[in-house]
């Protein structure tokens, strides 16, 4: 099959042939490509930052990425019931066993044994791409691949910052939200589905910030070198600051600017990376009472409730699509921040 590869870090990538996967357990599920996201963790891992990581996995070079995936059904392995050849489906990112302690409470994203193609296993940047059982979801109705597959990693973890901060975002809040990018569209949209909280939006990108109202945003801030945005965010806060910040950014600033919006008893999750995170304990955790809380990526059923709400229309993407030849194309436009939304690569058409 034809693959983008991975061949050496900051190079741009390869088209080439390599071997078919193929089943090897009766859980195993081979899914023809129809389209896969373009994720900053794509950037970080064709910068090498994993590159550590995936050799302590015995995982080298080259390597198909790839970790936001939809596709078609196109083989399955004998134990395999709830889906079909043919069947449309985008795939949660992690392959897991669904017996370790992890599973067994349903934190799919903390499983010990599990597989995660386009990280530590070959992904989705290719015509094929092997998972299990566990992390196929069914399309119902209209929904594509193009149409989905950035909510598998980017839309899920999205989505799991609000679903954890909706007990806080109740009406009469100010939720901050930095960064209206690839993960940000999406939190945006999902926090407008299911919060009546103020909604205050933070990007350097006056085009995204456009596109962010009609996302969902009551306010757009455009965020400056001199950070004169965090005292015209303040401003809308009354002064006193939001009760929730959602950080979709992680670098840049952004990582000072959400614990300097924040009000007492504020929350920060963090989703972005990139950064540390450098805070005084005594003015700026102890006595507001501020909480940090980190996000990765999102559970099996989190990613179906996402999924419903793409099938009602609550929650679209906004993306660019690329053939497989194109892919180049996709990571010099978001290295570069040129993108709205997310880049998509279409390997194989319906």
């Amino acid at each position: 099959m034809r693959a983008a590869l991975l061949t050496e870090y900051r190079h741009d990538f390869a088209i080439d042939t390599v071997p078919d996967p193929t089943i090897t357990s009766p859980n195993d599920v081979i899914v023809r490509v129809g389209a896969a996201g373009f994720c900053r963790t794509d950037i970080h891992l064709w910068d090498g930052q994993f590159d550590a990581m995936q050799k302590g996995a015995g995982v080298d070079l080259p390597f198909v990425c790839g970790h936001e995936t939809a596709g078609w059904v196109a083989e399955v392995g004998a134990g395999v019931t709830h889906v079909a050849v043919g069947d449309a489906v985008l795939l949660h990112p992690l392959a897991t066993c669904g017996y370790c302690k992890a599973c067994r409470a349903g934190d799919d994203m903390h499983c010990t044994a599990g597989v995660f193609p386009g990280v530590l296993a070959p992904g989705g940047f290719a015509e094929f791409v092997k998972t299990n059982a566990r992390a196929v979801v069914p399309l119902k109705g209209s929904l594509t691949p193009v149409d989905v597959a950035p909510l598998g990693d980017a839309g899920l973890t999205a989505y799991r910052a609000v679903r954890k901060a909706l007990p806080l975002a109740v009406p009469g809040t100010r939720t901050v939200v930095l960064g209206a990018g690839g993960l940000g569209h999406i939190g945006i949209q999902a926090l407008r589905a299911l919060s009546q909280t103020e909604i205050i939006v933070v990007d350097r990108n006056p085009e995204a910030l456009e596109h962010a109202r009609g996302w969902g945003a009551d306010h757009v801030v455009l965020a400056r070198e001199d950070r004169s945005h965090v005292a015209e965010v303040r401003d809308l806060t009354d002064g006193v600051g939001a009760e929730v910040v959602i950080d979709y950014v992680g670098e840049g600033g952004a990582e000072k600017d959400g614990v300097e919006l924040l009000g007492a008893n504020g929350v920060d999750f963090l989703v972005g990376y990139g950064a540390t995170l450098e805070v005084e304990i005594l003015s700026q955790a102890l006595f507001p009472e501020t909480s940090f809380v980190g996000n990765i990526c999102g559970n099996y059923n989190e990613l179906v409730e996402l999924v419903a709400l793409a099938a009602r229309g609550a929650v679209t993407l906004t993306t660019t699509t690329f053939p497989l030849e194109g892919v180049n194309d996709a990571l010099h436009a978001l290295d570069e921040g040129r993108l709205i939304g997310r880049g998509v690569l279409v390997p194989n058409e319906s």
